[in-house]
């Protein structure tokens, strides 16, 4: 992660002072550089496609273990928290699914409303003075 912002930042400020100031040695840097892509890494990508694709699907709703089901049916092999990490790092959130509000056919008003038992009559004679 630190070798990630130096290089990032290595045109604006010199890599000495960069790698000076997070406490990286400037040779390792360089070493990070040109050194190959681990294998973790690139079954990470396409493992990551995998969640992409399922947590779109699902319309952004999917949390990280279903998710990892589907990733399980597709046919690939990994673990709960190898997905939440893949998750985490692409930042895909599940959004809560929005439960829709029940149509008014006013009966719940009706219904509500209780039965005139003693027979009064609310009828105002006149109106509220102050």
């Amino acid at each position: 992660m630190k070798f990630g912002f130096v290089a990032k930042h290595r045109g604006d400020w010199p890599v000495r002072w960069l790698c000076e100031a997070l406490g990286v040695s400037r040779s390792g840097f360089h070493a990070w550089l040109t050194r190959p892509r681990s294998a973790r890494a690139i079954a990470d990508e396409g493992l990551t496609a995998c969640v992409r694709a399922s947590f779109v699907a699902s319309d952004r709703t999917y949390g990280a273990r279903r998710v990892w089901h589907d990733v399980l049916a597709e046919g690939a092999s990994c673990g709960l928290h190898h997905v939440e990490r893949l998750m985490q790092q692409e930042a895909l959130r599940a959004r809560p699914r929005r439960r829709g509000l029940s149509l008014d056919t006013a009966e719940r008003s009706k219904a509500a409303i209780a039965a005139n038992v003693l027979d009064r009559q609310f009828e105002a004679s006149a109106l509220n003075q102050k």
